[in-house]
């Protein structure tokens, strides 16, 4: 059964591998972009199965007319990918209040916004799917990464609660945790406008390792999220988590490990109990 998709962040990396896997496989996709000219090459290699709407997640005007251009190029949404973030630079002391809303403005505020814009739709369908993609980093802290850490985090509690909130009405919930992908991630990162000397040691190591995933031939490619994504939409009963590349699984893993160690020494310890 063809599916209507809506996607943010299509312009390069991981939305437009996965625009073009779903066009290709003969799905209906909205392609959104902040500047949707960048999307004309997407278009005109799927006439028809691929249409393209300026979209800036900020933006709750643009986010309603996002949906609308979905319900009226293909009648509905079955599923939203919330795809389009980016990452700020910059240990917990160095990003100022400006750049810490900004991150969140864009990586939790605008996939809470759309998604809350296409219930009405999916309220009336009596099905949907929310796909947030969120990150290794929305489990596992990484130095030199706080705010996109904190916002990555958000994104996964948001998304929790609207899988209990909404799963009676047909809605389904996946939260997407991929590892490092060869995107242009680094190239795209906002470094703090305030530096601090203090945490070079922290900050050049952290910088470093993401400057180095495109140059890295076991980098994961846009192409395997692309693939993972386009089967998970043929699922029934969809995961609520889903971990895509070897080095995902492995971060997560451990962290899941070392939780759990943590949970088992407080909870022995009595330290949970008021004596």
């Amino acid at each position: 059964m063809t599916k209507r998709w809506l996607i943010t962040g299509c312009s390069s990396g991981l939305g437009l591998a996965l625009a073009a896997r779903l066009a290709a496989e003969g799905e209906q996709v909205v392609a959104t972009a902040r500047r949707s000219e960048t999307l004309d090459g997407l278009v005109a290699r799927h006439p028809g199965n691929v249409v393209a709407a300026a979209l800036d997640v900020r933006d709750p005007e643009q986010c309603t007319a996002a949906v609308e251009r979905a319900v009226d190029a293909f009648g509905g949404v079955d599923v939203l990918v919330n795809n389009a973030a980016y990452g700020q630079f910059g240990t917990f002391e160095e990003v100022s209040d400006a750049e810490l809303a900004a991150q969140f403005d864009t990586n939790v505020f605008g996939p809470w916004r759309l998604t809350r814009a296409v219930l009405p739709v999916w309220r009336a369908q009596q099905r949907g799917h929310a796909v947030f993609v969120s990150s290794v980093a929305g489990m596992v802290p990484f130095p030199g990464l706080a705010a996109y850490t904190a916002s990555k985090f958000a994104v996964e509690g948001a998304a929790e609660s609207l899988a209990a909130e909404a799963g009676h009405l047909g809605v389904k919930v996946t939260i997407l945790q991929p590892g490092g992908f060869a995107t242009g991630y680094s190239a795209n990162l906002v470094m703090p406008e305030h530096r601090i000397a203090d945490y070079v040691p922290v900050n050049d190591g952290m910088l470093g390792a993401l400057r180095g995933m495109n140059t890295k031939a076991e980098i994961n490619s846009p192409e395997l999220f692309a693939d993972v994504v386009w089967r998970l939409g043929q699922m029934d009963a969809p995961p609520l988590r889903l971990p895509i590349g070897p080095d995902s699984e492995a971060f997560l893993e451990s962290a899941y490990d070392a939780r759990r160690s943590e949970y088992d020494q407080v909870i022995k310890a009595g330290h949970h109990t008021v004596s």
